[in-house]
């Protein structure tokens, strides 16, 4: 028997199937520290336990190039990392392959995947893997008196004077108005559907128009914060954990309407690697395997038995921890695909006022 065979034959740490040795894999994944941190808990141990070649790829998001290499018969990637609306209209076109939750490894307690998946983590052709979320931070410096908690506080220019900064987008700014006017979470979307509820958000985004600085990329709400050039500013909970943890500033999180958004891995349909890549998911969703990955970057786990494994001084960080669920709101991706055009388009001609 030949050396490829021979280690074919090695059985996938926690997984129950094997993986022919020979076998490769294109990853592809967001890049940074993101990216760092999949390629120590995930891809290299994946490669090393089962004998496959992974290479990692970047990519800027969407489905474009997956269209692209289904449409062409030339698929040259195999396991993408997808957020949900990108793996929802992938799905829809046919440009994944369907997962069957058989095919992802159990809890310990025997509970099968799909029970142990926190809402919205498991569908058709995504396996969840992170939770990440919008929300608001702000600078413990900054702010006189009780720190704010609500996401009502935001938009509260006279308890809380100073600049804030949002987003340059409709998404997460039109939520959170409605919710500061007293819209309960699980109404958000039911509202902003109706011309009315659309005209409340924008009256209620008004109130703090002039004091807004607007910001594009990930990296620069901790330093518009640090500088002092705002005292609250919407964010990535993993960039605001990072400047806290590694850079020891002082902020501070308002769990309080966070917009929780979910990541995972699909395949692409016609992968010439479909059982590496099924192998693939089964070991990078194990519940060990994510709570490893949220450890390192502060992300929430998807699925219920990973949580506990988390490291301790992590957990309270997380988008998905018990105690951070209260008035957070799961952005709904069906309302975005089916509205975004017009709402971009609409909070582009308010912007211009």
């Amino acid at each position: 028997m030949n050396n490829a065979r021979i280690l074919g034959a090695i059985a996938l740490a926690g997984c129950a199937t094997t993986v022919n040795a020979a076998s490769e894999l294109t990853f592809v994944t967001w890049g940074g520290s993101y990216q760092a941190a999949q390629e120590s808990t995930t891809v290299k141990p994946f490669a090393t336990k089962s004998g496959v070649k992974v290479k990692v790829d970047t990519y800027n998001g969407g489905v474009a190039q997956i269209r692209s290499q289904v449409e062409t018969n030339n698929v040259t990637w195999d396991v993408v990392d997808l957020l949900l609306p990108d793996a929802n209209r992938a799905c829809d076109e046919g440009l994944l392959e369907k997962i069957a939750p058989a095919d992802l490894a159990s809890a310990k307690d025997g509970r099968a995947a799909d029970k142990d998946y926190l809402p919205g983590g498991l569908s058709n052709c995504l396996a969840g893997t992170l939770a990440y979320s919008t929300l608001i931070t702000y600078n413990k410096d900054k702010v006189k008196g009780a720190p704010p908690s609500k996401i009502a506080d935001f938009f509260d220019l006279k308890k809380y004077p100073g600049k804030r900064a949002l987003k340059k987008s409709p998404e997460s700014a039109l939520e959170w108005a409605l919710m500061a006017d007293g819209v309960p979470p699980n109404q958000v979307y039911q509202v902003l559907g109706t011309p009315a509820g659309l005209d409340r958000a924008f009256k209620k985004l008004d109130t703090i128009k002039s004091s807004i600085v607007w910001w594009e990329a990930g990296a620069q709400p901790p330093q518009l914060l640090a500088d002092g050039e705002v005292v609250m500013t919407s964010a990535y909970n993993n960039r605001i954990y990072n400047a806290m943890i590694s850079d020891k500033k002082p902020f501070g999180f308002i769990w309080d309407g966070q917009l929780k958004n979910v990541t995972g891995y699909g395949i692409v349909k016609g992968t010439k690697n479909l059982k590496a890549a099924k192998d693939f998911l089964r070991y990078s969703t194990n519940p060990e395997l994510l709570a490893t990955f949220a450890s390192t970057i502060a992300l929430g786990p998807l699925r219920e038995s990973a949580l506990p494994l988390v490291d301790a001084k992590v957990r309270p960080y997380l988008p998905t921890a018990p105690e951070n669920q209260s008035g957070a709101l799961d952005v709904d991706p069906v309302f975005w695909a089916d509205r975004g055009d017009d709402l971009n388009q609409k909070f582009a001609v308010w912007l211009a006022q």
